[in-house]
């Protein structure tokens, strides 16, 4: 005859042995929805780009089974928590744009560096002009006529995108905006991108862009950069047409963590970040 401890223990098996099964459903979708999205996204790190994401990429094993079932209209509206930034500096962006590109100024056998001094803190970068002449000698040029200044970092992805950046560099706010002229891609065979382990990813001939990369932000056309770049605050899969211009330095890498952790509005996958990231001003410099 069985117990009612023997029948207790069978039940919560049984109860284990379903979320397991669940679980591991819903991690195996995951990893199906990461790759998919991250494609998706890809093309959309872009000037002019709006990110769409739908829903979460997964479950979280500490939730039991009710929490596991709940619909999205079930679950919890993430709060916004508080602004961890200061107010900006007094000014507006820049509206002045050009024709075309700069004319070549910069030194491709020197070294570059570039310092976003944000709301946020500072955020330092390294340049490299010799692989990424075009490029670097771009953000030279609109540094130096304080284009950066005053302008928001408006885009801010996350877990549930699969992806993990921060995208600024648009005097508009939006996404749209840019100096007027485009560039060529460049250094797209660079050493800092890494191949995915993950072979959804390989199959779609993706590349890590790894934690402490600074990106060009583009269109889906050749020949698209313009003023927008990304910080990438972990390593996010991405197809390789995105400039990678640089690196970040130690403290910028606790600045993107800072402005990070504080989440985006809404607690959407993508988006405004809550954090209020205005590039009080840019300076790019050679030694």
């Amino acid at each position: 005859m069985v117990t009612n401890e023997q029948r207790r223990r069978q039940l919560a098996r049984e109860k284990f042995e379903r979320q397991q099964q669940r679980r591991e459903a819903q991690r195996r979708k995951a990893r199906n929805r990461n790759a998919l999205i991250a494609a998706g996204l890809a093309v959309l790190i872009a000037a002019g780009g709006t990110a769409v994401a739908a829903g979460a990429l997964g479950g979280d094993d500490k939730k039991d089974d009710k929490a596991s079932e709940a619909t999205p209209s079930e679950l919890p509206t993430p709060s916004k928590g508080p602004d961890p930034c200061a107010k900006p500096a007094a000014g507006s962006p820049a509206k002045k744009t050009w024709k075309s590109e700069p004319s070549m100024t910069v030194d491709t056998s020197a070294s570059y560096t570039m310092d976003l001094k944000t709301t946020c803190g500072s955020i330092d970068l390294k340049l490299d002009a010799a692989k990424a002449p075009h490029t670097v000698n771009s953000l030279n040029f609109l540094a130096g006529q304080g284009y950066f200044d005053h302008t928001k970092c408006h885009r801010l992805t996350g877990e549930a995108a699969g992806i993990y950046v921060l995208q600024c560099g648009d005097p508009q706010g939006t996404g749209a905006g840019g100096p007027g002229y485009t560039l060529a891609e460049e250094n797209l065979k660079s050493d800092l991108l890494q191949e995915p382990k993950d072979e959804q990813l390989k199959q779609a001939k993706m590349k890590i862009y790894p934690a402490g990369t600074i990106a060009m932000a583009k269109t889906q056309q050749p020949h698209s950069t313009g003023s927008q770049f990304f910080l990438v605050y972990k390593d996010s899969p991405l197809q390789p047409d995105y400039t990678p211009v640089g690196t970040i330095g130690t403290e910028g890498r606790k600045t993107l963590d800072k402005i990070a952790g504080a989440g985006i509005q809404g607690g959407a996958p993508d988006g405004p970040p809550n954090a209020t990231v205005v590039v009080d001003k840019a300076t790019v410099t050679k030694s």
